[in-house]
């Protein structure tokens, strides 16, 4: 498990560095950060991995909470998620970010070392270890720069999930919704039932779900009910 540490990088590139992202990353602040170090970002839906270095780099992030829900949360399985991006990138990366993993949640320190060691053996998956957004912009990007200036290879879409159960399939369609994310979708999906009643739900109806709030409950009316334009 590798730690990083925060580094302010004033280099000017010498090409275009070019990172794919999946769409559901643009919640975070990651990308923001991304583009302020100068790095071209492009959006797609991924199937494997939330951002893609290179044709061989493919990355997994997840904040130390997300990380640790999958732990309690058999559904929601990140050594799926990790098979499927080792068996579609050459170098697989599994980034864990926020600090304080041992102190968050009422888990044994012993299971959350246990699973990390699987990762990193059982699977062969590296895991690195970021403060935060910017931490972690920082380090794919340098990444990135490695890969696309040192030896030329440039970020390609390819890798593809295993297949995925009804209930991942309605999580996931909930979870694509802004400032919704994994658990508050099915936070979502077990009071109203189905993807159907979550987006038909109202407003009052919305903020009566465990951590859903006015503005989650705005957001995800404005993306239910406005027209489709193309911009």
């Amino acid at each position: 498990m590798i730690q990083t540490k925060r580094v302010r990088n004033n280099t000017k590139n010498t090409k275009t560095i070019r990172v794919l992202v999946d769409q559901r990353e643009l919640r975070s602040r990651v990308v923001g950060e991304l583009e302020r170090l100068g790095t071209t970002v492009d959006v797609k839906t991924l199937e494997v991995g939330d951002y893609i270095l290179s044709d061989r780099v493919g990355v997994e992030r997840k904040t130390a909470d997300d990380f640790l829900s999958t732990l309690v949360d058999g559904k929601r399985n990140v050594f799926n998620q990790l098979s499927d991006l080792r068996d579609g990138f050459e170098r697989p990366i599994l980034v864990i970010e926020g600090s304080e993993l041992y102190n968050r949640r009422r888990i044994h320190p012993n299971a959350i070392r246990g699973a990390l060691a699987s990762i990193a053996v059982d699977l062969g998956v590296p895991i690195v270890m970021t403060e935060d957004a910017m931490d972690t912009a920082a380090f794919l990007h340098i990444v990135a720069k490695r890969e696309q200036e040192d030896v030329e290879r440039r970020p390609s879409l390819h890798g593809k999930r295993s297949s995925m159960t009804l209930k991942e399939q309605q999580e996931y369609i909930v979870s694509s919704i802004p400032s919704v994310g994994p658990v508050i979708a099915k936070s979502l999906l077990h009071h109203f039932g189905s993807v159907q009643d979550v987006m038909a739900a109202t407003k009052v109806g919305l903020v009566e779900v465990d951590g859903v709030g006015p503005k989650i409950a705005d957001k995800i009316r404005v993306v239910v009910c406005s027209k489709y334009e193309e911009q």
